[in-house]
């Protein structure tokens, strides 16, 4: 059995909750839910708060017309909804963008490898993957930063992180994880913005990597 010790925030979870996170970070939320049985119950709660008030809204008045409009939709036929189950060490979440053939690598460099899944508005998210022992070049960040453990564990300035451990970054935070020994890590990454390198190489690639 998995041990997760890096959790969601309550920040996270009310913004994916509300709707308002951009969909990159959504859908790393939406995977580390599925991982997470601690989260999903704190989820849950969240939910059922918000259920409550909802009831102490004061009722405002349809507009003519809406109601049977509504009525008409609900009648009208619906496709059977599709399962999506997980894939592997893939969550449902992923293994539904991913489809049935898995992840499209390409090469970073070094024996790393990366998938592109979504961009949107500047944020982006990705599949990583990273051999054992090694790093990835020092970086801090525009924005949020999420990184969901697959596969393997890495670790950097702020601990360790295992499968179904999150990560989460903010602008406050420049670091360089490495890839624990042993198992090659592969993880899925969403950010706000463009990673911001330190170093000259990582700067002057970063355009055709798109990271």
């Amino acid at each position: 059995m998995t041990t997760i010790s890096h959790h969601l925030s309550d920040d996270l979870m009310i913004s994916y909750l509300a709707g308002t996170l951009p969909g990159p970070l959504a859908l790393v939320v939406a995977a580390h839910l599925s991982m997470c049985d601690e989260c999903r119950a704190s989820f849950a709660a969240h939910e059922a708060a918000a259920g409550v008030f909802l009831e102490d809204v004061e009722q405002v008045a349809l507009r003519a017309g809406m109601k049977s409009q509504l009525l008409a939709q609900l009648d009208a036929p619906v496709e059977p909804e599709r399962r999506i189950t997980a894939q592997g060490i893939y969550p449902a979440p992923l293994a539904e963008v991913l489809g049935p053939k898995g992840p499209k690598w390409r090469p970073l460099g070094f024996g790393s490898r990366q998938q592109i899944l979504s961009e949107q508005n500047g944020a982006s998210v990705r599949l990583l993957y990273i051999p054992a022992g090694s790093p990835v070049p020092d970086h801090g960040h525009g924005g949020l930063e999420l990184t969901l453990v697959l596969q393997g564990a890495f670790y950097d300035e702020t601990g360790r992180y295992g499968v179904g451990d999150l990560e989460i970054a903010d602008d406050t935070l420049e670091h360089q994880p490495i890839a624990e020994d042993g198992v090659d890590c592969i993880c899925v990454a969403a950010t706000e913005s463009a990673l911001k390198f330190r170093d000259f190489i990582p700067r002057l690639i970063q355009p055709l990597l798109r990271i």
